[in-house]
């Protein structure tokens, strides 16, 4: 059955990014004149030599890690799937499909499974793909000191290679693993260059689609196609060209003059994307926005208070101010029509203003009687209005912003934040990672709703082409719903622009595949 992806432990660079689109500074416009000519200059570099296909993309969330062990979060995975493979990927339905391996199985069980991998491949230096690079991935991404995925993989007991095999020793029953090792989180690396992570992080190399030869952090990449990738046969691009867009607003300006020809935009661009006669377009994805509380911690250990502000939020106003409409109201970290989202919890709790302050009443509290301070990374938008759909209520909130957001929201330390997800392959990797009582995005820890943990484990002992799968699915979500810690408000889009001459992209959701996809004029 379908199991889509949906963010890691870093805020969606989108959330990020509205403040961008909603504030675009003079200085910004005014870069737009310096900068389109530089970029026009970076563009006519060898790569975009004449009968060439070159894919000239801008990108607001340029990695800042190409060590896929260390990265790991956000959307950035797409990029650095230009240069890795996985064992597996997602198809157009969110299924897990052969990617580096061809085939794998399961033992009658349920805890262990071996991959078979293609034979004859191997990294952009020349080291094999096999069962012993599977295993050393592994291996990494759970004792790597700065490893952003190590808990992701308590399923995974150790790794067994053998030749073009590896087999995983599971610690559980679990019949994720096929959906938890795609692309977001098992890209592999060769076990060479790994060995140094440092290097790699600054010099990639994988067994993808693309070889990167130049690199400047933080800025560029330059890639070509590679000729040893297993599907090459269907990827009609030569060269890449990824570049960090200075500014939401340059963007337009990049694709009408031909500086970009693919970029990811802000919804605040789409209008004049449109008007400049681009492909502006939506690829389906988990993106998913929560307002996180600490229930350890007051007044949040009142549940008549948490109730309050679930009836006190008006997620359309989210949608129509920070998305222009493009985006969708959420009450749960999947999106309608997915096989995780549950239609029994939809909108358990409808704004109401009224009932939210009578609660509050009920609880206690007179009008101005709760000041919270709601901490967050960076300016954003969401948390201004947030403010004010809470002191409509009677609740002052103060924003502080904090640059070193991430560790005390990691150390649960935060009573009142924010956070957005860019979605995971594994459907009950969305769940524990909210839910479960050591979720990264659980505010809470170790709280955890009733019943949660036994719903997710009878998901796990449940095949995905089980007939009563999506029950069981959805059953798990209704569990974890029932946490007080997360207040889900709205779906950012997955939101691109190109140029007309860029065939359509694959609709595989949360993923930006180039299969198949053809530049006119190009050399393929």
């Amino acid at each position: 059955m379908p199991a889509r992806l949906t963010p890691r432990h870093r805020p969606d660079v989108r959330s990020a990014r509205q403040a961008g689109g909603l504030r675009a500074t003079a200085l910004g416009t005014a870069l737009v004149a310096l900068l389109v000519p530089a970029l026009s200059a970076c563009g006519g570099s060898a790569s975009s030599a004449a009968g060439s296909a070159t894919l000239k993309w801008a990108s607001s969330y340029f990695p800042g890690h190409w060590d896929p062990v260390v990265s790991g979060s956000g959307a950035q995975f797409r990029e650095l799937a230009l240069v890795y493979a996985s064992l597996t990927r997602t198809d157009e339905e969110g299924k897990a499909v052969p990617d580096l391996a061809e085939s794998w199985e399961y033992n009658e069980k349920g805890d262990r499974i071996t991959f078979h991998l293609r034979p004859g491949l191997k990294f952009s230096d020349g080291e094999p793909v096999d069962g012993a690079a599977v295993k050393a991935a592994v291996e990494r991404a759970q004792k790597q000191k700065n490893s952003a995925l190590f808990g992701d993989l308590t399923s995974i007991g150790s790794v067994r290679a053998d030749g073009l095999d590896a087999t995983l020793d599971l610690t559980q029953v679990d019949y994720q693993i096929p959906q938890l090792l795609g692309e977001r989180v098992l890209q592999i690396a060769s076990p060479k260059a790994a060995s140094n992570p440092a290097k790699l992080d600054q010099a990639p190399v994988g067994a993808g689609p693309f070889v990167i030869d130049q690199l400047i952090p933080g800025t560029k990449a330059v890639l070509r196609k590679n000729p040893d990738y297993w599907d090459a046969k269907n990827i009609h691009i030569d060269n890449v060209e990824l570049v960090s867009a200075p500014d939401a607003s340059t963007v337009v300006s990049g694709l009408s003059t031909g500086v970009y020809n693919f970029a990811d935009l802000d919804p605040s661009q789409a209008t004049a994307a449109e008007k400049a006669g681009l492909d502006v377009f939506t690829l389906p994805g988990f993106n998913a926005s929560n307002i996180s509380l600490n229930v350890n911690k007051a007044p949040f250990d009142d549940d008549r208070v948490v109730d309050a502000l679930r009836h006190a939020v008006d997620r359309q106003e989210f949608v129509d101010k920070l998305t222009f409409g493009h985006g969708e109201t959420t009450d749960q970290p999947f999106p309608k029509g997915y096989v995780a989202y549950d239609t029994e919890s939809e909108n358990a709790y409808p704004y109401d203003p009224a009932k939210s302050r009578k609660l509050l009443a009920e609880a206690g509290h007179e009008p101005g009687d709760i000041k919270l301070n709601l901490v967050i990374p960076a300016e954003d938008p969401q948390a201004e209005i947030v403010q004010s759909q809470l002191a409509a209520v009677g609740v002052k909130v103060t924003i502080r912003i904090d640059k070193n957001w991430a560790t005390p929201f990691f150390a649960k330390d935060l009573a009142f934040s924010l956070y957005s997800t860019t979605g995971r392959d594994s459907a009950v990797q969305t769940l524990t990672a909210h839910f479960g009582p050591n979720g990264p995005l659980n505010l809470s820890t170790p709280y955890q709703p009733d019943g949660f943990e036994e719903a997710v484990a009878k998901v796990r002992r449940t095949p995905l082409d089980a007939p009563d799968y999506p029950k069981v699915l959805q059953a798990a979500t209704r569990a974890g719903l029932e946490s007080r810690a997360l207040i889900f408000t709205f779906s950012s889009p997955n939101l691109f622009a190109k140029s007309k001459g860029l065939s359509d992209l694959p609709e595989n959701p949360a993923h930006i595949d180039w299969t198949g996809v053809k530049i006119a004029g190009g050399g393929s």
